[in-house]
């Protein structure tokens, strides 16, 4: 049950979910599903991001429906704050680790009040701009639902969304403070990123970080898919789902080649 890449055999393939494995909030592809599905009839594969578990049901559980290998998928909703895995019958959270009502208020109050000075706060949005995922607190600045253009059109460098990750950072010093996705900032609990979602799921799987092969869209220095790849797990660079589909499907047809 292993993947070769480069001549290194893998026992768990990880994947970021918006821009790696499907454009952002939106459902996977018909020829990701597929190939996802294929993947994990012999393949432990994970998928985590910033997201709850509800996007996880849309995005990919919905789309991969009922199949063989579903055993082998791991999902890890807010970082891996929350783990979630098939019971034999549906899938079920194992754990998840939820803000006290405390941090989530101050965690809301600090972000709403800090994008308002910062000239940040937006009034024609697609949904809420603020969202209370459990275990984490998420700033949306188009909100929920934008459509994927606006949201990349907002913030092509992310200065916005770094001036607000900063100035919330400061002030909530005991929870850490993050970048999301395209106009999103994330706050959870001190020392949770994917870093920290990789390892918890290394303990419950009994692997080690040259086990794992990670695919990402935002590897780059500051990107929320950095930290794995500073944990030393092999990490594969994409830009969009199709550049993740080309190269996956290179690994599972056995070639090797990305």
């Amino acid at each position: 049950m292993t993947v070769s890449y480069q001549g290194r055999d893998y026992a768990l393939v990880m994947f970021d979910l918006d821009d790696t494995l499907a454009p952002s909030k939106s459902p996977l592809p018909e020829e990701m599903a597929a190939l996802l599905t294929r993947m994990l009839d012999t393949t432990l594969g994970c998928v985590i991001s910033g997201g709850r578990f509800e996007q996880f049901q849309t995005q990919v559980v919905e789309r991969l429906g009922t199949f063989a290998g579903a055993a082998n998928l791991h999902m890890m909703p807010t970082c891996g704050t929350q783990y979630v895995r098939w019971s034999g019958t549906e899938f079920e959270t194992v754990y998840a680790e939820y803000l006290s009502d405390d941090e989530k208020k101050r965690a809301l109050d600090v972000l709403e009040t800090g994008a308002k000075e910062l000239g940040l706060w937006e009034t024609d949005t697609w949904g809420p701009i603020l969202e209370d995922r459990g275990s984490q607190i998420t700033f949306s600045a188009l909100g929920q639902s934008a459509p994927v253009d606006a949201k990349a059109a907002w913030d092509p460098g992310g200065a916005k969304k770094e001036l607000l990750r900063a100035h919330a950072a400061e002030r909530l010093p005991d929870l850490e403070v993050r970048s999301g996705g395209s106009t999103s900032v994330d706050v959870t609990r001190k020392g949770i990123d994917k870093a920290y979602g990789a390892r918890k799921l290394m303990d419950i799987l009994d692997l080690g970080i040259d086990d794992i092969l990670f695919f990402g869209d935002r590897l780059d220095e500051g990107g929320n898919d950095r930290p794995v790849k500073d944990l030393g797990i092999e990490s594969i660079a994409v830009h969009g789902w199709q550049d993740t589909y080309a190269k996956l499907s290179a690994i599972v047809d056995g070639t090797g080649r990305s």
